[in-house]
């Protein structure tokens, strides 16, 4: 195991690495997060009208329509401005100190993404349960038109969120403590709980917690090896694209997929059949990582 090329992100990080600064951190982006969002929701609910905005924010929990998924991703922009105020303020850091030089982490992006498409070409002409075969859900032209406007916002979630768990907390606890069970373990245990949702996952809600733990371990021990974000944004958006773009549990954020799957995350038989074959997949997404990083 070399996690050498990591301390291209930790080394920015060394000069405020304290647990409290980190910790005000995240409290603060957190609170400019959430502050930028109710000021989005006033103005556009001023802008659009009092009725069409209560229908529009139904949608938005949901995630049922096209539009909600799009805004929904759209305001991970917001997660990065607001994490970039509070690098400026509490860090005197920038937000590429994150992710790594920039033509390294866009070559090393590229080479995942190509690995992983290549992965998912392939398990997706293996035969599968007929009982969990996805179902059309919208006509073909109208995702094809879509479809831009669609990975641009995963681009926009996905590196939002890889910058803010893989790029900033694990640093930053990697320059206060080197020991990878914290600096691996603690961001993605946090990232894993803000997918605790009883409501929409019911009796599964710890498989989904469980899963998300892993993927961010998955990415956290890239992001060590190849010293940028750009194979962990990889990982992620190819994740994304494939459950968000293509193939989605039904009601569960698939406004915008071309297929949906006869089961949502809170049926119970579905998806304990479903999960091995993800964990799997995400094993072997990490493992084709590592061979298109030759690490």
């Amino acid at each position: 195991m070399s996690y050498e090329p990591h301390d291209r992100l930790i080394a920015p990080a060394r000069p405020s690495a304290h647990p409290l600064r980190l910790l005000a951190g995240v409290v603060l982006t957190a609170l400019l997060f959430v502050s930028f969002s109710q000021l989005w929701s006033r103005l556009h609910r001023a802008v659009i009208g009092p009725e069409a905005w209560d229908n529009l924010a139904d949608a938005l929990m949901r995630g049922d329509t096209p539009a909600a998924v799009l805004i929904n991703l759209f305001l991970f922009g917001l997660l990065i401005v607001a994490l970039a105020i509070t690098l400026a303020v509490l860090h005197r850091r920038r937000l590429r100190d994150l992710i790594g030089p920039p033509v390294l982490a866009l070559r090393q992006f590229r080479q995942v993404t190509v690995a992983l498409l290549m992965l998912v070409a392939v398990v997706m002409i293996v035969p599968g349960d007929a009982s969990t075969t996805p179902q059309p859900s919208m006509a073909f032209g109208r995702w094809l038109l879509l479809l831009p406007l669609g990975v641009i916002g995963l681009m926009i979630q996905t590196s939002a969120e890889e910058i803010a768990f893989r790029g900033y907390i694990q640093s930053q606890l990697a320059a206060w403590i080197p020991h990878p069970a914290l600096w691996m373990g603690l961001p993605s245990a946090v990232f894993a709980l803000l997918h605790y949702d009883p409501v929409m996952n019911g009796p599964n809600t710890w498989l989904v917690v469980a899963w998300a733990f892993g993927f961010g371990l998955a990415a956290a021990d890239l992001t060590a090896r190849s010293g940028t974000l750009g194979p962990a944004i990889a990982l992620h958006l190819v994740n994304n694209f494939g459950a968000v773009l293509i193939a989605a549990p039904s009601g569960n954020f698939d406004g915008l997929a071309l297929y949906v799957y006869p089961f949502s995350l809170g049926d119970g038989d579905s998806l304990w059949r479903w999960f091995p074959i993800d964990i799997m997949m995400l094993g072997c997404s990490w493992l084709a990582a590592r061979v298109a990083l030759r690490c």
